[in-house]
Parts: C-alpha cells; sequence; structure tokens
C-alpha cells in the first residue's frame, strides 16, 4: 500500500496534479474523481488511450494537465481517440476529427481541413448561428426571492429574483459556489440564515422534500451518481418520484406507471427499445432526457437545472434547449448553472455571476457578453 501511495504520488509530481490521494473517492468531488480515472489509465502504460469527455468536470487547471499529459503520450508514441463535444478542444489538440451521428460515421478529415461551423452542421444539420433556440418568452412577475441566503461554509450572504418564464444563467469558474448555491436552496445542504420565498410564501426548507412540496425541482450535475438509479430501468426511473401523483391510492397499478414513463420518455424523445431497458444502458444525453422526464412529470413551476448538457451529444444539446424554452413558454422558470459560456450566453434572459461565494453581479440578456461575464467571475468590476 505504502509503494503504491509513493508511485501515486510520484506521478501527481511528475504532472504537476494536486490530489487527497489518501481520501476516499467517492468523498472527493467530481473533478478530482475525474482526474484520477484518468491518471489510473495513465499509469497501465497503454498503447491506445479512449477517453469520453474527460475534461467535463474539469477546471481549466486540470484541463491544462490533461492536455500536457495528453502531448507526453502522444510525443511516446501513444494513440489517443478523444471524444468531446467541446469544439474548442477538438480543435486545439486533435490531429484528424471524424463526425458521427446516431452510430453511422458521417465525415473525417484532418483537423486543418475542417471548421467548427462544418463540424457542428454535419452534427446537427444546422449551423452553429442557428444552434440555439431563440428566446420568445417575456419574463413576467417574480414567483421566487432569495434573500440573505447563507449556505454552509459560505462567508457571504446570497440574493436574487427568478421571474416567471425566465432563464436565469448562473456563470463562475469551477468552485465558485455555484452548485453549493443551489443544493441549499433545494435543501440537500443546510444553510445559516436568509430566507427563500416561493410564489409570496416563505419556504422552510429543511430538506429535498420541503423544496418539491413548493413546486421546486433540482437536476443535479452528476446524474449517474445524483440523479439516476442507474440499475433500475428507464421507467421505474421516471416513475419514482412521482408515485403518489400516478397511484393516488397507494396501489401500485403497473399500467398506469408504464403509461406515466411511456408518454414522458417519448416527449422527451428518449431513443430507446423499452422503458424496461436499464438506465445504465442509454447514452449520456438520453440519460439525462430520463432525469429531466421525471421532474418533469411532477409539473414544478421551478426547476434547478446543475450543467444539464454536461457530457452530452449536440444533438441531444439541441433537445433540451428547445425543451427549456417550451417550459418556459408554459410559465416554468429555470435556474440554469453552466460552465459553457456560450450556452449562459445563448439560453438566458439574465445572467447571475458568482466569484467565491458571491453574487459579483447580474447582467441583462443585452449586456451579457464573454468578456462581461469573466470580468465579474474572476473578480473585476
Amino acid at each position: 500500500k505504502k509503494a503504491m501511495l509513493e508511485e501515486a504520488q510520484n506521478t501527481c509530481r511528475e504532472l504537476g496534479i494536486e490530489l487527497p490521494l489518501t481520501t476516499e473517492a467517492g468523498l472527493c468531488s467530481v473533478g478530482h474523481q475525474q482526474m484520477t480515472e484518468i491518471l489510473r489509465i495513465l499509469m497501465l502504460d497503454a498503447k491506445v488511450v479512449i477517453m469520453d469527455e474527460p475534461t467535463a468536470a474539469l477546471t481549466e487547471r486540470e484541463t491544462a494537465t490533461l492536455f500536457k499529459m495528453m502531448r507526453k503520450m502522444k510525443a511516446r508514441g501513444v494513440a489517443i481517440v478523444y471524444i468531446s463535444h467541446r469544439m474548442e478542444e477538438v480543435f486545439s489538440e486533435c490531429d484528424t476529427i471524424t463526425v458521427m451521428r446516431d452510430g453511422h460515421t458521417i465525415i473525417t478529415k484532418p483537423t486543418a481541413e475542417i471548421s467548427v461551423d462544418e463540424v457542428v452542421r454535419h452534427m446537427v444539420g444546422r449551423s452553429i448561428d442557428e444552434f440555439y433556440p431563440a428566446r420568445t418568452t417575456t419574463p413576467g412577475e417574480v414567483v421566487m426571492s432569495v434573500d440573505n441566503l447563507k449556505p454552509e461554509g459560505f462567508d457571504n450572504e446570497i440574493s436574487f429574483s427568478l421571474r416567471k418564464g425566465e432563464i436565469l444563467g448562473v456563470a463562475g469558474l469551477m468552485g465558485a459556489g455555484r452548485t453549493e448555491i443551489m443544493r441549499a436552496i433545494f435543501g440537500v445542504d443546510k444553510h445559516n440564515g436568509g430566507t427563500v420565498t416561493v410564489n409570496g410564501s416563505v419556504l422552510n426548507c429543511k430538506k429535498p422534500e420541503d423544496a418539491i412540496k413548493a413546486g421546486i425541482a433540482f437536476i443535479t450535475e452528476n446524474r449517474k451518481s445524483e440523479g439516476l438509479i442507474l440499475d433500475f430501468s428507464i421507467g421505474s426511473n421516471i416513475t419514482l418520484p412521482n408515485l403518489g401523483e400516478i397511484c393516488p391510492s397507494h396501489v401500485l397499478d403497473k399500467s398506469k406507471l408504464n403509461s406515466f414513463a411511456d408518454e414522458l420518455s417519448k416527449k422527451l424523445g428518449v431513443k430507446t427499445q423499452s422503458i424496461h431497458e436499464p438506465a445504465s444502458s442509454l447514452s449520456g444525453g438520453n440519460q439525462q432526457k430520463v432525469v429531466i422526464a421525471k421532474w418533469v412529470g411532477k409539473k414544478p413551476s421551478i426547476i434547478i437545472m446543475d450543467e444539464p448538457t454536461r457530457g452530452i451529444d449536440i444533438g441531444a444539446k439541441r433537445d433540451i434547449y428547445d425543451l427549456m424554452n417550451e417550459l418556459t413558454n408554459d410559465g416554468v422558470s429555470i435556474i440554469m448553472v453552466s460552465s459553457e459560456l456560450p450556452e449562459v450566453l445563448g439560453m438566458s434572459d439574465r445572467v447571475m455571476v458568482i466569484h467565491e461565494g458571491r453574487v459579483a453581479g447580474i447582467l441583462d440578456r443585452c449586456d451579457a457578453t464573454p468578456e462581461s461575464i469573466m470580468t465579474l467571475a474572476t473578480g473585476g468590476q
């Protein structure tokens, strides 16, 4: 055990990575878990390495370290299959690009001979300029007010409002506290003071059940460990949070349950042969649609979406964006936490920027630019 720890420490030191090597992996952040998995594979001295969305949960610094490792591997003759939906990464690190859609190879070209717009066009059948659907909803009255909320471990108080039919984007660097704020609002984590008012009533939220009763849903950033029971069927994942509504007599009716799950899976475009298949059999994009489906079934008035399109393909992203527009057209309000600036800019009516556990600023759509968001996210004015 000591030798294994020393070897891991030496590898981390060589690559300039800081990892809590003696901490149980399940207690680490998603970013640290991802880096641990990558390091484990690299230490096997493989000749071919397949990386599937390796940077999905990494900070900019961790991503830069990964690319440094990849270049060292390439220099040693290791072949890398790099699967990603982040265009900037693909174009900066890959020699050749292959586009696949619905299980078929669409095109393969040297990176120098293809553009971002051409790649997107082959992936989804539309140009990048048309990727984000137009926001047609005009936000209405305030449906939720967060006043002086102080999540446990925070030094600052958080205040903001959310309007009916609005998509409020939440931007900031990884570790800024965006997820922690949302977890405190939903009752997953404790908070020390402050109030959350929903539709005029103060929410005494001590546990998620309280938030759910108030009409709030929470799509977490890690669908596999927090959003789904992977060994359960697609249908069971969709119906579990909705059993009381589907079977109010507390007697389970399989016909009603199957009908409910089938209707929602079709509505959200889940690609599967049967709702009786395990959730683990689905692609990342379809798994995310199942997570959204189970909450849409409860007909919430407010949905918190934490990294709703992380690690999914561009086609599935567009499906989710269209769904978000449909929900807001029906009066649902959405808080969207995202690390993807184009997504924040393309989908948000307003953008709230978090820096080191405080609200650094809230920008209207017309004032939100990559520069203005990053200035606030890094502590500027």
